[in-house]
Formats: structure tokens, sequence, C-alpha cells
């Protein structure tokens, strides 16, 4: 059967995804995150743990740990691979972001727009079975009682697009927040419109009913937030990490 709304909400999905992909070819009004004069200002309180680097690779003697040398363009959450999130000062609504990161042998990151929607980031380049706990999965839902576990699948991505660890590797994502009326429900749920891992299409217009992790239990949603890079999972690098407000057509 014909339904007219559906349809009008197909084409205004793939006008956002077109515009979407234009504007990540030209390029322009890009805030910098990580700029190598001031790589740690973007951040709320950053954490004194937080250390520079000018390269890192896997430590020869310990593949799970990262070796790096001092610089200013690379951020490394410290020797012992664990410390405070780092999460922006400032609060944002439709985003572009581009994040690059280099992990170790089984770490765990991740990526939360608005601080509640997570992208994973894990050692997952031999999985073959694909769940929302891979690479580029949209996280699973979870509780923490009686112990943390997961209470579905989360979103699995498209493809096994991640690297062996050690290796850098790129998240290209739009993502559209999530829509409230004057009276402050909820109209619309938050969407990742498109998320590249390594230049390979991962999600396309995955609808995100909840917040990820155990944050859809204790934390609200609102209509912005944060952009926030998981650090207390394990040992993790960040770098040239950038985002704009989306051109996305807002409703």
């Amino acid at each position: 059967m014909y339904c007219a709304h559906c349809c009008s909400r197909s084409v205004a999905w793939l006008v956002m995804l077109i515009v979407a992909s234009s504007a990540w070819a030209d390029g322009k009004d890009w805030l910098e995150l990580t700029p190598a004069d001031q790589p740690l200002a973007a951040w709320e309180a950053p954490s004194k743990e937080w250390v520079l680097a000018e390269s890192v690779g896997l430590d020869p003697d310990n593949a799970r740990k990262l070796a790096f040398k001092p610089g200013k363009s690379i951020l490394v959450n410290g020797d012992k691979g664990r410390t405070k999130d780092l999460i922006t000062k400032q609060k944002f609504a439709d985003l572009e972001v581009h994040v690059e990161f280099l992990i170790p042998k089984g770490s765990n990151s991740g990526v939360k727009l608005m601080g509640l929607y997570e992208i994973q980031i894990v050692d997952s380049f031999h999985a073959k079975e694909l769940t929302g706990n891979s690479c580029g999965g949209i996280y699973p839902r979870a509780e923490d009682q009686p112990k943390y576990h997961h209470i579905d699948k989360g979103t699995a991505p498209k493809v096994n697009a991640c690297k062996p660890a050690g290796e850098w590797q790129t998240l290209d994502i739009v993502f559209q927040a999530p829509r409230f009326g004057d009276d402050g429900k909820k109209t619309a749920n938050a969407r990742f419109v498109k998320v590249l891992l390594n230049d390979k299409l991962i999600h396309e217009n995955a609808e995100v009913e909840f917040p990820t992790g155990a944050a859809w239990k204790v934390k609200k949603e609102a209509a912005t937030g944060p952009l926030l890079l998981q650090a207390d999972h394990g040992p993790v690098a960040f770098r040239n990490v950038r985002l704009r407000p989306s051109m996305a057509k807002k409703d």
C-alpha cells in the first residue's frame, strides 16, 4: 500500500545523504579539536595523564600497549592506557565528525555523539560475526547490575572494515540529533545518517531509539550535547579530530 508519509520521509533522507556527502567533499568550515598548537584546549578539564606524541605504534615488548615518541600532533591516553574521557566544552546538535584513532591488540574505546550515542572502537579485525560491540558498531544498551551486561546486540556495522591493531583508522560520521517539541517531549529519535569506517560504508540512516550502553537508563536525552572520546577502557591514540554542524536539512 502506498504511504505518502513514508515516501516523503524516504525522499527527505535521500536528500540528507546527498547533502551530507557534498559537505564532506568541500572540506570547509571544520572545527579542529586537536590542533597542534593547542590540542587539548577544546576539551573540558582534560586529565594530566594525556600525553602528546609525534608518532605512535604497538609496543614491541607488549602488543597490548602503545609506544610513542613525544611530539605535538597526536593525543595518547597516558602510559597506563586508561584515563578520563575527553568531552568537548561545546555542545552540538546535528554534526559531521572525523576521527582518526589507533589501538593496540584487545583494546577498547569509542566515539559518543552528544555524549550518549556510541560508535564502538575495539580490536575486532578477525571478527566473523558482527554486532554493535564490533568496531564501528552502534554500541548495545547495557545494565550495570548485578554486573555490567548487554541487553541487546546494538546495530552491527554492515561490513567488518576494521584494520589490524597498531594501524591508524578513520571514522567519518554524519549524525542527526533527536528532536523535541515545545513541550519537551521527544518527537524524533537520533540517527546515524551515514558512518564510514576506513572509507567503507558501515551505517546508513540508522535510528537510535535510546542512548547506548548503560546511559539509556540513567541519562536524559537532550537537543544538544558534547562529543566524547572514550579513554578509560584501554590504550588509544587520536589525531585529526574535527567536526562541524551538519549541512543536512533540519526538520
